[in-house]
C-alpha cells in the first residue's frame, strides 16, 4: 500500500511541474481562464532594468502565435501576467512605465486614449509588493480587465486601447526586448 502511494504522490508532483512554468523567482500557470476562455501559455521572460529583475511576465493566447502584429490587432480573448519579483517596483514606478509604454506603443500620439490610459493607472495607484501578480485581460465583447491578485480592479472598453495596451510589450519599441521574444515564445 505504501508504495502505491508513493508512486501516487510521484504522478501528482509531475503533473503540478509540469503544469507551471518557473521564471526566474516566480512561477507561471501553463494556462489561465479568463471570461470563460481557457488560454495557454505563449511565452514568459523576465522584464529587466539594467541588472535587475523587476517582474516575470506570461503572454496568455487563445493557440500559439509568435506573430506580435497579429497578436496586437486580434479581437480575442488573451492575457499578460505580470508577477512581481522586485522591491523596486513601486505604485509611483509602475504608473511611470505605464506612460511611458503607451508613449513608446503610441508613437508619442496618446491624446485619443488620454482619458482611458489615466483611468488605467489608476489601477496601479494601491501599493504594490514584491509577489503582487496582476493579470491584464483583453476579453472579447468586454474590453480589458485588470486584476491584482486575483480580484478585480477595473475594465476598460475598447479595442483601440487593447491594441495600445499590449503595444506596450509586444510594439515595435516594447518595454524590453528580450521579454517581448520571450512572451512570443521565440527564445
Amino acid at each position: 500500500m505504501k508504495k502505491y502511494l508513493l508512486a501516487l504522490v510521484a504522478v501528482c508532483s509531475l503533473t503540478v511541474s509540469q503544469a507551471q512554468t518557473v521564471v526566474g523567482d516566480a512561477t507561471l500557470p501553463n494556462s489561465v481562464t479568463m471570461g470563460g476562455t481557457e488560454l495557454a501559455l505563449n511565452g514568459a521572460g523576465m522584464r529587466e532594468k539594467v541588472v535587475f529583475d523587476l517582474y516575470a511576465g506570461g503572454l496568455y493566447l487563445v493557440s500559439k502565435n509568435s506573430d506580435a502584429a497579429a497578436i496586437i490587432n486580434a479581437d480575442e480573448t488573451m492575457a499578460l501576467k505580470l508577477h512581481i519579483v522586485s522591491g523596486m517596483v513601486s505604485s509611483k514606478k509602475m504608473i511611470g512605465a505605464v506612460d511611458d509604454g503607451f508613449d513608446a506603443s503610441m508613437d508619442g500620439n496618446t491624446s485619443s486614449l488620454d482619458a482611458k490610459i489615466e483611468q488605467f493607472k489608476g489601477f496601479f495607484s494601491d501599493k504594490i509588493v514584491k509577489t503582487n501578480v496582476f493579470d491584464i485581460a483583453y476579453i472579447k465583447g468586454k474590453g480589458t480587465v485588470v486584476y491584482k491578485n486575483g480580484k478585480e480592479v477595473g475594465s476598460i472598453a475598447g479595442l483601440d486601447f487593447k491594441k495600445a495596451l499590449f503595444g506596450i510589450w509586444l510594439g515595435n519599441d516594447p518595454a524590453d526586448d528580450d521579454l517581448k521574444e520571450a512572451m512570443l515564445g521565440k527564445n
